[in-house]
């Protein structure tokens, strides 16, 4: 049935119109918690429902203790492999902008994630990223915690990021709670590689002890938060439906015969290099 706006009756006919672009213009805009400027995506999370970090984590060991006197001595050992493969491998691993990013847990997964061939394992992928970093920012905000190279004066894997990360706290690791995030999840709708998936999940972490920009509670705790934020989005009914499509899209490409593109065997090979300290 179709409404018809009779002359006759102007200012009423202009109030239905103004009435329904406001419903629409409130329907289409995101409750979740925004990724950043340079991307239209956007968490499954309303800002209520991501996990309270503050509240989730202790503060981060003291200057003098010795959960500090661990952490500086990973540190040392994290720094070492400067110029090795493995620090060009967390490199690549602190790249975590879309389309690049969908593709760091290819091998362990063992399939190319394309927005196109695999739309909701992309989608899913992206989502979950933004969640998993907004589990850590405000008590990233609140510690303030300076980073690694900030006291050692040497250089990280990321020169041209330096200055923003100054900024932004260390404690807990973002990087470390998106890895672990998708690790979880992507353990759950690929079973059959759930113990790739899961040491990429660790790695992926250690990678930013080896770029000496985190310390390794960093590092524990955003795992910590990562499964958090992943509890939360188990409670989501887009989340889920993102899961079972994602599934789906697994269970086609195996069936199709398809793998990763990525030269698999040397990058699992170059990821089994880790500070002899690290947890």
């Amino acid at each position: 049935m179709s409404v018809i706006f009779r002359p006759a009756r102007p200012l009423l006919g202009l109030a239905i119109v103004l009435a329904l672009a406001g419903c629409a213009a409130s329907a289409a805009r995101p409750t979740a918690v925004e990724a950043n400027v340079t991307t239209k995506a956007v968490g499954y999370l309303d800002a209520r429902a991501v996990p309270a970090s503050l509240a989730l984590v202790p503060a981060p060991p003291a200057a003098g203790s010795a959960g500090f006197a661990l952490d500086e001595q990973v540190s040392r050992e994290a720094r070492a492999l400067r110029g090795s493969p493995r620090f060009a491998q967390a490199t690549l691993d602190a790249e975590l902008a879309f389309p690049e990013g969908a593709n760091q847990f290819s091998c362990a997964v063992d399939i190319d994630v394309d927005a196109v061939k695999t739309p909701a394992l992309y989608r899913l992928l992206e989502r979950s990223r933004i969640d998993a970093s907004a589990a850590t920012k405000v008590a990233k905000n609140h510690y303030q915690r300076p980073r690694p190279f900030m006291g050692n004066g040497e250089p990280t894997c990321t020169p041209d990021d330096e200055a923003g990360l100054r900024s932004n706290g260390s404690y807990p690791s973002g990087h470390t709670s998106i890895g672990w995030a998708w690790a979880l999840i992507l353990s759950e709708i690929a079973p059959d590689r759930a113990d790739a998936i899961q040491a990429r999940g660790r790695n992926y972490g250690e990678s930013r002890l080896v770029c000496n920009v985190h310390w390794q509670s960093d590092i524990l705790e955003g795992r910590f938060m990562g499964a958090a934020a992943v509890a939360r989005l188990h409670d989501n009914a887009a989340f889920q439906r993102d899961l079972l499509a994602a599934r789906s899209e697994i269970a086609a490409a195996r069936k199709a015969g398809l793998h990763s593109s990525r030269n698999c065997t040397a990058e699992e090979a170059v990821l089994k290099v880790r500070p002899q300290s690290a947890l």
